[in-house]
């Protein structure tokens, strides 16, 4: 029996609040259990030096857990004046996620920047963020289209991503945080929406796994982004 009741397989409840913020083209607030972030996607009419003169465009961004994000309160890293491994490992996770499913070249040379503030941490931050971040996205590119900044939409494919790992030798979907801090395996998956893998994550904590497990993990990964994919497509009102 899991801590919160669900079958092996079975997602957090996946919420997406899509205009969460006033000033930002797009804005989400995304909660999947007890796991809140609100992800933007701003605009910036530049791109950095070792891209300038080139036509294309960026994306990139930036992730932190804001103070009372936890049970024990954790300093602003800005105060500290400077970002953990874990924070920097995170954010390129999610620019590099994204940038794999956008034509920098169709955005011109702009910015695209993508931040991701954890407002409650459960468990599963870094996939939730870039889950949310894919709707916050589109919206800001149909902000940029409704301009007449770029001709066509830049975003190729839709992007999701789910933590899977092996707690007491069971594989489970979509960990909680007391799940992942007992598993043995963790493993972090993101996909596009027509099933191609971006990045695959996984450790054995002190453990070890074979063909088989590793095997039941991609798949039990792959059915929960097919159900985050759809639940992204409802947010964002896409029919196919």
């Amino acid at each position: 029996m899991r801590v919160d009741n669900r079958e092996r397989d079975e997602l957090r409840p996946l919420i997406i609040k899509r205009h969460f913020t006033k000033y930002a083209p797009g804005s989400v607030l995304v909660e999947t259990g007890n796991t809140k972030i609100i992800c933007t996607a701003s605009i910036e009419e530049t791109v950095p030096p070792h891209i300038k003169n080139t036509g294309e465009g960026w994306l990139t961004a930036e992730y932190s857990l804001l103070p009372c994000s936890t049970p024990i309160r954790a300093p602003r890293e800005s105060v500290k004046g400077k970002l953990t491994g874990r924070t920097h490992e995170i954010q390129r996770l999610i620019g590099r996620s994204l940038r794999s499913i956008i034509n920098l070249a169709l955005l011109k040379e702009r910015t695209i920047w993508i931040d991701c503030d954890v407002i409650q941490a459960d468990g599963g931050t870094r996939t939730a963020a870039i889950t949310g971040s894919y709707v916050a996205l589109m919206d800001a590119v149909q902000w940029l289209m409704s301009k007449k900044l770029v001709k066509e939409n830049p975003v190729l494919n839709s992007i999701a991503a789910v933590s899977v790992g092996i707690v007491n030798d069971d594989v489970l979907l979509d960990l909680c945080y007391a799940e992942d801090a007992a598993a043995q395996v963790d493993m972090n998956i993101v996909m596009t929406g027509n099933g191609k893998f971006i990045e695959i994550q996984g450790t054995g904590e002190e453990y070890t796994f074979d063909d088989e497990q590793l095997a039941e993990m991609l798949k039990m990964a792959k059915k929960g982004i097919r159900e985050i994919t759809e639940i992204q497509k409802k947010t964002l009102e896409i029919n196919d």
